[in-house]
C-alpha cells in the first residue's frame, strides 16, 4: 500500500494511488444551489478526493464543484472548502476531514449511533496519524516493514467484517481506502478484499473511474476529475519523469515475478472411493494434503439420513414423556415456483444452530436429547406439473447440500391431502363462526395476472419526480411522478374548484370533491355541486377531516372505487362507487371516446380532453410511490371486487396481548413496536386469489328454485355456504332457506385461497390437525420459530392468530427474526439486478459465463437481463469461487447480528474456506503428534501435571464454551462464530500448537519429557475434540470428517457421529483461570513486541538473543516461567530475564513492551550495520529537510495573521511528530554505531 501526500493545506488527507484509463470523469451531474465545494486542480493534490467521494453518497444534495480559490470574503483560502447557503461566518467548512464528515453525515455515512460514530472517528484518526505517515514514507525500505505492521492491524480488524464500522460503507472506509494502493496481497488478504469492495462501489467509481491496483502507485491525474487549468510545462516534465520511473519499476517487478514460481491455486480434490448411498464414508484412508469442500462434503449426508440421526425417534420412544421437556420448530416454507437463494440459506443455517443450541441447553432439551430435531418443508405441488416437481426436487437438493437436519420422512407439501383437508376445515370452521365473510372492497389487483395479490407481492417503487416506466402490454413507457391540476366548475356559478391527481384517468370515476370542514376558502360552497366535464353528472362538495388544507388548493377529488382513502370517504358520505376498470385494465362505465381504452392510453386522452375544454391548469413533478406487482412488474390498481375476508380485530388483539403478557417472546425486541402497530391497527384480511393453482375455496353460491325465495347477489353472504363436500353444502343451503335439497343449485367459488392462509395453519396442519394423533399431541405447540423480519406480519402474525383461534394455543413460545440478506452494496436481492445468489453456486463455485447463462434461462426481459449481466460482471468479474457448505453456513451466522439488513460479501465467505483449511492442517498435525497408539483419557479433566501452556489453552477452551453457551441462549450468533474462530485460529493454532512443538521434539529425551509430552497430547486431544463439537452446528461436514479421524474416549458408548454428540456445556469444562489468562496476555504482548522488532530489522531466519528487562522481581519470575513459550513464539535464540539494575549487552535494539518490561534484541553480528546506518542517515536527512521547510513556513512574518488557527495547530503537530521521529532515528543510529 502506498500514499501520495501534500502537506501544504488545512489537513492531512490520505489519498489513493492507482492506475486508471485516461478518460474524463464527470464529478457532478446535478448541481446543488445550496452548497459549493472548492477543490484544487493541481494534478498532485489529493486533498479533495475524500470529500468528492463522500458527496457521492448523497446525490440529492450533492454540492457543485469549483476548481478555484474560495472568495476572499470567506476567509478560507485553502481547499477543500465547503460553502453552505450564502456563506455566512458559520456556513464555511475548511479542511478535508471537516468537509468530508459533513458530507458523509448528510448521506448517513457516519455510523448509525453514537458508538459507531466514535468508531468512525477512531478510524479517521488511524488513517491520518498511523497509516498516512508510513504510507508516505514507503519508498524507504525501513518504512515498508512499518507499513506492513500497520496494514496487518487493519487486516486483523477486517477479518470478521466487511466494512470497518457497521454493515455499510462509512466515511471511515472512504478515508482509509483513500490512503491505500495495492501491495502484498498475500500478507493482507482481508484488506485487499475490503479495498476491492470499496473501490468498486458506484460512488467511488463516479469519482475515481476504474481503479487498477498497482505496486508503483501511479499518481491520479486530478484534472480528469474536475475541470481546471491546463498543465504547465514543468508539470508535464514532472509527470514524464514519473512515468519513466514507473516503467523501470514495473520492469523490475516483472523480472522478480518471472524469477519466483507462481503460487498454486487451491486445487479441487474429490472423494473417489466407491461408497454405496447411505453407507458410512471411508475414514481409514489418510486425509488429503489440503482441505477441499468436494472431498469433505461427499457421502456424509446420505449416511446421516439413513442412520436416522435427524429423526426425533432416534434413541427414544416419543410416546414416553421426557422430563427435560420437548422442543419443536418448523422452517419457513419456501416457494416451490423458484429456488432457494441466500436468504433461505440463512434461515436454514440459523435453524441448524437453533437445533443444536436448544438440543443441549440445560433449560430446554429436545424430545431426543442426542438427536437433532426435524422440521417440515411446505412446498406447493400440483399433480401433473413437471415444473413444480422439478423445482421441488431442486429445493430438496439445496436443503440437503446446506446440511439441514430435516426429518425427510415427515416432509410434506401444502397441497398434500393431509394439509389440504386442514385448510378446508379451517375455512369452514371460521366461516361458520362468522370470522370469514364475503364483502366487496378494494383489493390490490394485477391486470396482467388477472388476480388480487397480497401486500407482500407489491413492491413500492419510489420516484423523485417525472419518470417513464415500462408497463406490460404497452409499447411505450408510461409517465409517472407528475401531479396534474385541473378545475371542476361549480354548478350555477362562475366559480371553479381546482384539484390535483397523479392518476388523471381516474377522474372518470370521480363522484365528489372533498375539502376540510375548517377551511375558510370553501365555507360558502357547503351544499354546492360541481359538474363532471365528460359525463355531465353533478357531484357534491363534501367536508371531511381527512383533507390536508395545506396541500395544494386544499380540495381533493374523490374516486371511491379506485383509491383506498377515497373508499373510506365514500363510505362515510354514502357516495356512488363507479368502477371504471375491468380485470384487464380496460375502461368501462365511462362515456365515449374513453370507453374500452387501455388505462394508460386513457391517461393521455383525458389530459388532452381537459386541455381542449380549458379546464387543465398545470403539470409538475411530484415525488411519489408507485405500487408494482413483484411477479408481473405491472402497476397495481386498487379495484373493487367481491372477495372473502377474515375478520382480524379480535384475533389481532389476542396476538398483541400474548406478547404484552410475555406468553410470546419476539427477539430482537426492537421489532415489538412493529408488532404492536400492526396488531393494534389490523385490518381485515382478503384471502381470495384469482389463480389457477392453490386451495380452491370450499364455498358455494346458492340459487334457490322457489318463488318464495328472492334471488341473491354475489356480495350477499347469506347466499353463500361452505362445506367439506357439495352434498354437505347443499344440505346446509336447504336448511337455511327451508326448502328441499332438489331446489338448491350450487356453484363453487372459482377463486383459491391466499397462500398465507395455508401457511398460517402450518404449525399444526403438518401434524394432522384437526385429527387427534401422537405427533400433534407431542410436538404441538412448538417452541421456536425462526424467520426473516420482513414476513413478521404476513406469516408470523397470522400463525399466531390462527393458532390461538383454531387450537386455543400459541403455535410457539419464541420468535427469532433474522436480518434480510442484501448484496455487498446493501441492495435487496433482485433478479433484475443480477445479484440473486443460489447457495449452490457459492458452495460449488460458478464462472461468470455460468451466471450469465442462468439469467438467460430466467424470465427477465432483454433489457433487464443485460442490466443484470452488467451487475454480475461488476460484482463477480471472475465468477464465484468454490467456498463449500461449511464456509457458507459459518459466514451467514457470522453476519446474523440482530439488525435489519445483512450486506453479504462472497469474498468474506471465501475467507472462511481458508479457515477450514487451517482446521484441516491443525487436525492433521495433531493426528501426527498423537501417534497411532494414543488413547485419550475416559473423561476430559485436569490431571494436575499440565504446563502453563496447557492450563492457558484449557482456560481459553473453557471461555469459548461459556461464550457459546451464553450466546446461543441470547441468539447472538456473531459472538458464537467470533468465539470459535478466535479459539481455533488465534489461540489454538497461532499460539498453543506453536508453543508445544519443542515439547514433542524433546519427548524421547527422558522420562520427564515423555510424561510432559503425554499430558500435552491429552490437552491437545481435548481441545480438538471439544473444539470440533463447538463448531459442528456451524460446519457439520468438515467437523464430521475430522471428528471421525480422532480416537474415542469410550469407543463402545460414544455416539457414532458428531452431529448427535452432546454440545459442550460450561459445567463440564470449568477450567477458566483469570490469572493464567492475564499472565499469558502479558506474555503475548512481549512476544508481539519482539516480533515487531524482528520485522523492523528484517530478521527473517536468524534467531537473536532476547534480554527482557523487568521492572520488578515478580515480572522477572513470570518471564522466567514462560521463557520457553516466549522463545518459541518469538523465534528467539534465548530469552534472558533481567531486573532493572542488571546491565543489558551492547548492540541491542530496544522496544518497550509495557511499563513492566522492556525488550532488548541483540542484533550485533546478525545484520549489516553499515547498510542500516546508511539508510537511517538518508531518512534523517529527509526528515531534517521537511522540518526545515516547515519551520521556514512558520517563521514567515504574515504566517500567524494569514494562516487559519487550525492549520497552524496542524503544522505544529506535524513538526512535533517529525521531531519525535527524528529522535527515534538518531537513537537507532546511536544503537547501531555501538555495534560497529
Amino acid at each position: 500500500m502506498q500514499c501520495r501526500h501534500r502537506s501544504n493545506c488545512t489537513t492531512s488527507l490520505v489519498s489513493l494511488s492507482f492506475q486508471r484509463p485516461n478518460k474524463s470523469i464527470k464529478i457532478n451531474s446535478k448541481l446543488s444551489l445550496m452548497a459549493t465545494l472548492y477543490v484544487t486542480h493541481h494534478p498532485d493534490d489529493f486533498r479533495s478526493l475524500l470529500p468528492l467521494i463522500a458527496a457521492e453518497f448523497n446525490p440529492s444534495s450533492r454540492p457543485r464543484v469549483l476548481t478555484e480559490n474560495p472568495p476572499g470574503s470567506l476567509n478560507a483560502r485553502c481547499r477543500p472548502t465547503l460553502v453552505l447557503g450564502t456563506g455566512g461566518p458559520d456556513s464555511v467548512l475548511c479542511g478535508s476531514t471537516a468537509v468530508s464528515w459533513y458530507l458523509a453525515f448528510q448521506g448517513k455515512r457516519v455510523g448509525s449511533d453514537l458508538k459507531q460514530q466514535s468508531q468512525v472517528w477512531q478510524w479517521l484518526s488511524f488513517a491520518e496519524n498511523e497509516l498516512m505517515p508510513v504510507s508516505c514514507a514507503v519508498l524507504h525500505q525501513s518504512s515498508r516493514a512499518e507499513l506492513m505492521r500497520v496494514l496487518k492491524v487493519l487486516d486483523q480488524a477486517l477479518a470478521p467484517r466487511t466494512y470497518l464500522v457497521g454493515e455499510s460503507i462509512t466515511v471511515a472506509d472512504m478515508a482509509v481506502a483513500a490512503s491505500l494502493e495495492q501491495s502484498d496481497r498475500k500478507a493482507v488478504t482481508n484488506v485487499t478484499r475490503w479495498f476491492t469492495t470499496c473501490i468498486n462501489q458506484p460512488q467511488f467509481l463516479n469519482v475515481l473511474g476504474e481503479v487498477k491496483l498497482s505496486l508503483a502507485g501511479l499518481m491520479l491525474s486530478f484534472q480528469n476529475l474536475v475541470s481546471g487549468a491546463p498543465k504547465t510545462e514543468a508539470q508535464l516534465k514532472k509527470e514524464a519523469k514519473k512515468r519513466e520511473k514507473l516503467e523501470k519499476f514495473q520492469q523490475k517487478k516483472e523480472m522478480e515475478k518471472k524469477a519466483k514460481p507462481e503460487k498454486k491455486e487451491l486445487g479441487v480434490i474429490t472423494y473417489n472411493i466407491q461408497t454405496p448411498l447411505g453407507e458410512k464414508k471411508d475414514v481409514v484412508s489418510s486425509l488429503p494434503d489440503s482441505y477441499s469442500p468436494q472431498y469433505v462434503e461427499a457421502a456424509w449426508y446420505s449416511w446421516w439420513e439413513k442412520q436416522g440421526f435427524f429423526k426425533p425417534e432416534y434413541g427414544r420412544n416419543i410416546s414416553e414423556e421426557n422430563p427435560k421437556g420437548v422442543f419443536m420448530m418448523c422452517i419457513p416454507p419456501p416457494n416451490v415456483t423458484g429456488s432457494l437463494h441466500l436468504g433461505h440459506a440463512l434461515t436454514n443455517s440459523i435453524w441448524f444452530l437453533c437445533d443444536i443450541l436448544l438440543c443441549f441447553m440445560l433449560i430446554i432439551v429436545f424430545v431426543c436429547p442426542a438427536a437433532t430435531i426435524w422440521a417440515e418443508t411446505a412446498l406447493f405441488r400440483r399433480s401433473g406439473n413437471g415444473r413444480t416437481s422439478e423445482k421441488g426436487d431442486r429445493i430438496y437438493h439445496q436443503l440437503r447440500k446446506l446440511g439441514s437436519s430435516l426429518d425427510w420422512d415427515r416432509a410434506c407439501f401444502t397441497m398434500d391431502d393431509k394439509l389440504s383437508y386442514a385448510v378446508q376445515e379451517a375455512f369452514i370452521r371460521l366461516h361458520e363462526e362468522g370470522v370469514i365473510y364475503r364483502s366487496k372492497r378494494l383489493v390490490n389487483w394485477s391486470c396482467t395476472l388477472n388476480s388480487a395479490i397480497s401486500d407482500i407481492e407489491v413492491d413500492k417503487k419510489e420516484l423523485t419526480g417525472r419518470t417513464l416506466l415500462p408497463v406490460p402490454g404497452y409499447k411505450e413507457k408510461v409517465e409517472f411522478g407528475v401531479l396534474v391540476s385541473f378545475a371542476y366548475k361549480v354548478v350555477d356559478s362562475d366559480e371553479e374548484v381546482v384539484v390535483a391527481t397523479t392518476r388523471i384517468e381516474t377522474m372518470l370515476g370521480d363522484t365528489a370533491v372533498a375539502v376540510h370542514p375548517a377551511d375558510p376558502r370553501y365555507q360558502h360552497l357547503k351544499g354546492k355541486m360541481v359538474l363532471h366535464p365528460f359525463s355531465d353528472s353533478k357531484m357534491p362538495i363534501v367536508f371531511d377531516d381527512f383533507v390536508d388544507m395545506s396541500f395544494g388548493t386544499g380540495a381533493v377529488k374523490i374516486t371511491p372505487a379506485h383509491d383506498h382513502n377515497d373508499y373510506e370517504v365514500g363510505v362515510r358520505h354514502n357516495l356512488p362507487f363507479i368502477n371504471i376498470l375491468d380485470e384487464s385494465g380496460l375502461l368501462i362505465n365511462v362515456p365515449p371516446p374513453f370507453l374500452g381504452m387501455k388505462r394508460f392510453e386513457a391517461r393521455k386522452a383525458v389530459l388532452q380532453a381537459l386541455k381542449d375544454r380549458g379546464q387543465f391548469k398545470e403539470t409538475k413533478d411530484n415525488p411519489m410511490v408507485v405500487p408494482v406487482c413483484s411477479r408481473s412488474k405491472d402497476i397495481v390498481e386498487p379495484l373493487l371486487k367481491p372477495q372473502w375476508y377474515v375478520s382480524c380485530t379480535d384475533m389481532g388483539k389476542q396476538a398483541a396481548d400474548a406478547v404484552r403478557e410475555g406468553r410470546l417472546k419476539i427477539i430482537p425486541d426492537h421489532h415489538l413496536k412493529t408488532w404492536f402497530n400492526w396488531m393494534d391497527n389490523i385490518r381485515d384480511w382478503c384471502i381470495s386469489r384469482q389463480l389457477w393453482w392453490g386451495h380452491r375455496i370450499p364455498a358455494y353460491f346458492v340459487t334457490v328454485d322457489d318463488p318464495s325465495v328472492n334471488q341473491g347477489e354475489d356480495i350477499d353472504g347469506h347466499y353463500w355456504v361452505s362445506g367439506r363436500s357439495e352434498e354437505e353444502a347443499r344440505a346446509k343451503a336447504a336448511k337455511r332457506f327451508n326448502v328441499s335439497t332438489d331446489k338448491i343449485t350450487l356453484k363453487q367459488d372459482e377463486d383459491v385461497l391466499d397462500t398465507w392462509f395455508s401457511s398460517g395453519i402450518f404449525p399444526f396442519s403438518i401434524f394432522g390437525w384437526p385429527n387427534e394423533n401422537q405427533d400433534l399431541n407431542v410436538f404441538y405447540p412448538g417452541t421456536l420459530l425462526e424467520t426473516g423480519h420482513d414476513i413478521l406480519f404476513f406469516w408470523v402474525a397470522r400463525m399466531v392468530m390462527m393458532g390461538l383461534k383454531l387450537t386455543g394455543k400459541l403455535p410457539f413460545k419464541e420468535v427469532y427474526l433474522h436480518a434480510v440478506v442484501r448484496d455487498a452494496h446493501g441492495r435487496k436481492m433482485s433478479k433484475s439486478l443480477g445479484n440473486v445468489i443460489d447457495p449452490l453456486d457459492v458452495i460449488s463455485g460458478i464462472s461468470l459465463e455460468g451466471l450469465h447463462a442462468q439469467l438467460m434461462e430466467s424470465n427477465l426481459d432483454p433489457l433487464e437481463a443485460e442490466k443484470a449481466k452488467q451487475g454480475q460482471k461488476s460484482d463477480y468479474p471472475s465468477g464465484i469461487p468454490e467456498c463449500g457448505t461449511d464456509a457458507l453456513r459459518f459466514a451467514l451466522c457470522a453476519y446474523t447480528s440482530q439488525g435489519r439488513d445483512i450486506n453479504l460479501d462472497v469474498n468474506r465467505i471465501l475467507g472462511y474456506r481458508f479457515f477450514c483449511n487451517k482446521l484441516w492442517n491443525a487436525v492433521k498435525f495433531t493426528m501426527k503428534t498423537l501417534g497411532d497408539n494414543f488413547v485419550p483419557s475416559a473423561k476430559a479433566q485436569l490431571s494436575g501435571e499440565e504446563s502453563v501452556s496447557d492450563r492457558w489453552i484449557l482456560s481459553r477452551l473453557s471461555a469459548a464454551v461459556s461464550l457459546c453457551d451464553a450466546a446461543f441462549k441470547a441468539y447472538d450468533f456473531p459472538t458464537i462464530t467470533t468465539s470459535i474462530y478466535n479459539f481455533w485460529l488465534y489461540e489454538l493454532c497461532d499460539v498453543y500448537l506453536e508453543s508445544v512443538k519443542p515439547v514433542f521434539s524433546k519427548a524421547e529425551d527422558d522420562s520427564v519429557s515423555q510424561q510432559q509430552a503425554g499430558v500435552c497430547r491429552q490437552t491437545l486431544y481435548t481441545c480438538l475434540e471439544v473444539g470440533l463439537r463447538l463448531l459442528s452446528p456451524l460446519m457439520p461436514f468438515v467437523t464430521e470428517e475430522l471428528y471421525q479421524r480422532l480416537p474415542r474416549r469410550q469407543p463402545e458408548s460414544d455416539p457414532p457421529s458428531i452431529c448427535i454428540t452432546s454440545y459442550p456445556e460450561r459445567e463440564e469444562f470449568c477450567w477458566n483461570s483469570e490469572e493464567v489468562d492475564r499472565d499469558m496476555e502479558f506474555i503475548m504482548t512481549v512476544v508481539k513486541t519482539i516480533r515487531s522488532l524482528r520485522a523492523d530489522y528484517n530478521l527473517v531466519k536468524a534467531r537473536a538473543d532476547c534480554y527482557l528487562q523487568c521492572s520488578d522481581s515478580e515480572t522477572a519470575s513470570m518471564v522466567q516461567k514462560y521463557s520457553l513459550q516466549i522463545e518459541t513464539l518469538s523465534y528467539s535464540q534465548a530469552v534472558v530475564p533481567l531486573t532493572s539494575n542488571q546491565a543489558v549487552p551492547q548492540g541491542c535494539a530496544v522496544a518497550i513492551a509495557s511499563d513492566r518490561c522492556t525488550v532488548n534484541l541483540l542484533l550485533k553480528g546478525l545484520i549489516d550495520v553499515e547498510k542500516e546506518v546508511s539508510k537511517l542517515k538518508t531518512k534523517k536527512s529527509d526528515l531534517e529537510k521537511q522540518m526545515e521547510k516547515l519551520r521556514e513556513k512558520m517563521m514567515k512574518s504574515d504566517y500567524v495573521k494569514k494562516v487559519p488557527v487550525k492549520v497552524q495547530e496542524q503544522d505544529a503537530e506535524k513538526l512535533r511528530q517529525s521531531q519525535t521521529e527524528l529522535e527515534k532515528v538518531n537513537e537507532a543510529i546511536e544503537n547501531f554505531l555501538k555495534m560497529m
